[in-house]
């Protein structure tokens, strides 16, 4: 993990410094937003909506997540121009390095997530791939580009408010004691079901040896769907279609934030 992140960062710079052909990356712009349609790909009112959803995430935690869309990265691959993206307009907090930039070259059929060097703990690369293949894509093969990126954006939320944890170096590192926790909640959970079912013949006394067992997974559940759900309220899909946010930049625009080359891509 460590040689690979170390390669990609040496040929991070070797594309900084060297190649000037290839995609042109933007000037920053003077209104610094979420979303920039460079292709027309989305409708005025999901532009609005998609656009105000993510302005409205980083006013709540200081995380600027950018979708840029371009028709084609004219030969370049998607991971390095988006990372060199991220970098030129310093997308997230200087400080805090928590920029996400979601690139989509829509003729190449492309799309990649960049993390910046402060999101990279959580929004790893195995997350991202796993958003862009598990979420995205099966949405962009439906056709709806808009749903896709929505829907992505709402697994970058989850996954940067501490909902879904990498595994690979918990695998490499040994045995996970969570394991054993859990284990042990579904072995209480069963025993609580079997008491109720013998006490089925006593009526009230069975069905609430049943309500104990389904409130406690039911606990179980939303402990883990709620967290971070934040301020958008009733859990994952509800800020799906929040068109009433409205559009809006970034409040004091980008803040310098840097990229390390922490993400993925895919295609369709």
């Amino acid at each position: 993990m460590f040689f690979r992140k170390i390669t990609f960062f040496i040929a991070f710079l070797f594309t900084l410094s060297v190649f000037s052909q290839g995609y042109q990356i933007p000037e920053i712009p003077e209104f610094q937003t979420s979303v920039y349609d460079y292709t027309s790909l989305l409708t005025e009112s999901q532009k609005t909506s998609l656009e105000g959803k993510l302005v409205r995430y980083s006013d709540t935690t200081s995380t600027q997540i950018v979708v840029a869309i371009i028709p084609s990265t004219e030969g370049e691959n998607i991971n390095y121009l988006a990372a060199n993206w991220g970098e030129k307009w310093g997308i997230g907090d200087a400080k805090k390095d928590n920029g996400v930039l979601m690139l989509l070259a829509l003729n190449d059929r492309k799309i990649a997530i960049q993390a910046g060097k402060g999101t990279e703990h959580l929004l790893t690369d195995f997350q991202a791939k796993r958003i862009i293949e598990r979420v995205i894509i099966p949405e962009f093969k439906r056709g709806d580009y808009y749903s896709g990126l929505d829907k992505g954006s709402d697994y970058i939320f989850r996954t940067l408010n501490g909902e879904f944890k990498g595994s690979r170096q918990k695998d490499a590192e040994g045995f996970d004691p969570g394991i054993i926790i859990f284990i042990i909640i579904v072995i209480i959970i069963f025993i609580l079901i079997s008491r109720g079912n013998k006490n089925n013949g006593s009526g009230g006394r069975g069905f609430r040896s049943g309500s104990i067992a389904g409130a406690i997974l039911e606990t179980i559940i939303l402990s883990n769907a709620g967290r971070g759900s934040g301020s958008f309220g009733g859990g994952f899909g509800s800020s799906s279609g929040g068109g009433s946010f409205g559009g809006g930049g970034f409040g004091g625009g980008f803040g310098g934030g840097s990229f390390g080359g922490g993400g993925a891509s895919g295609g369709w």
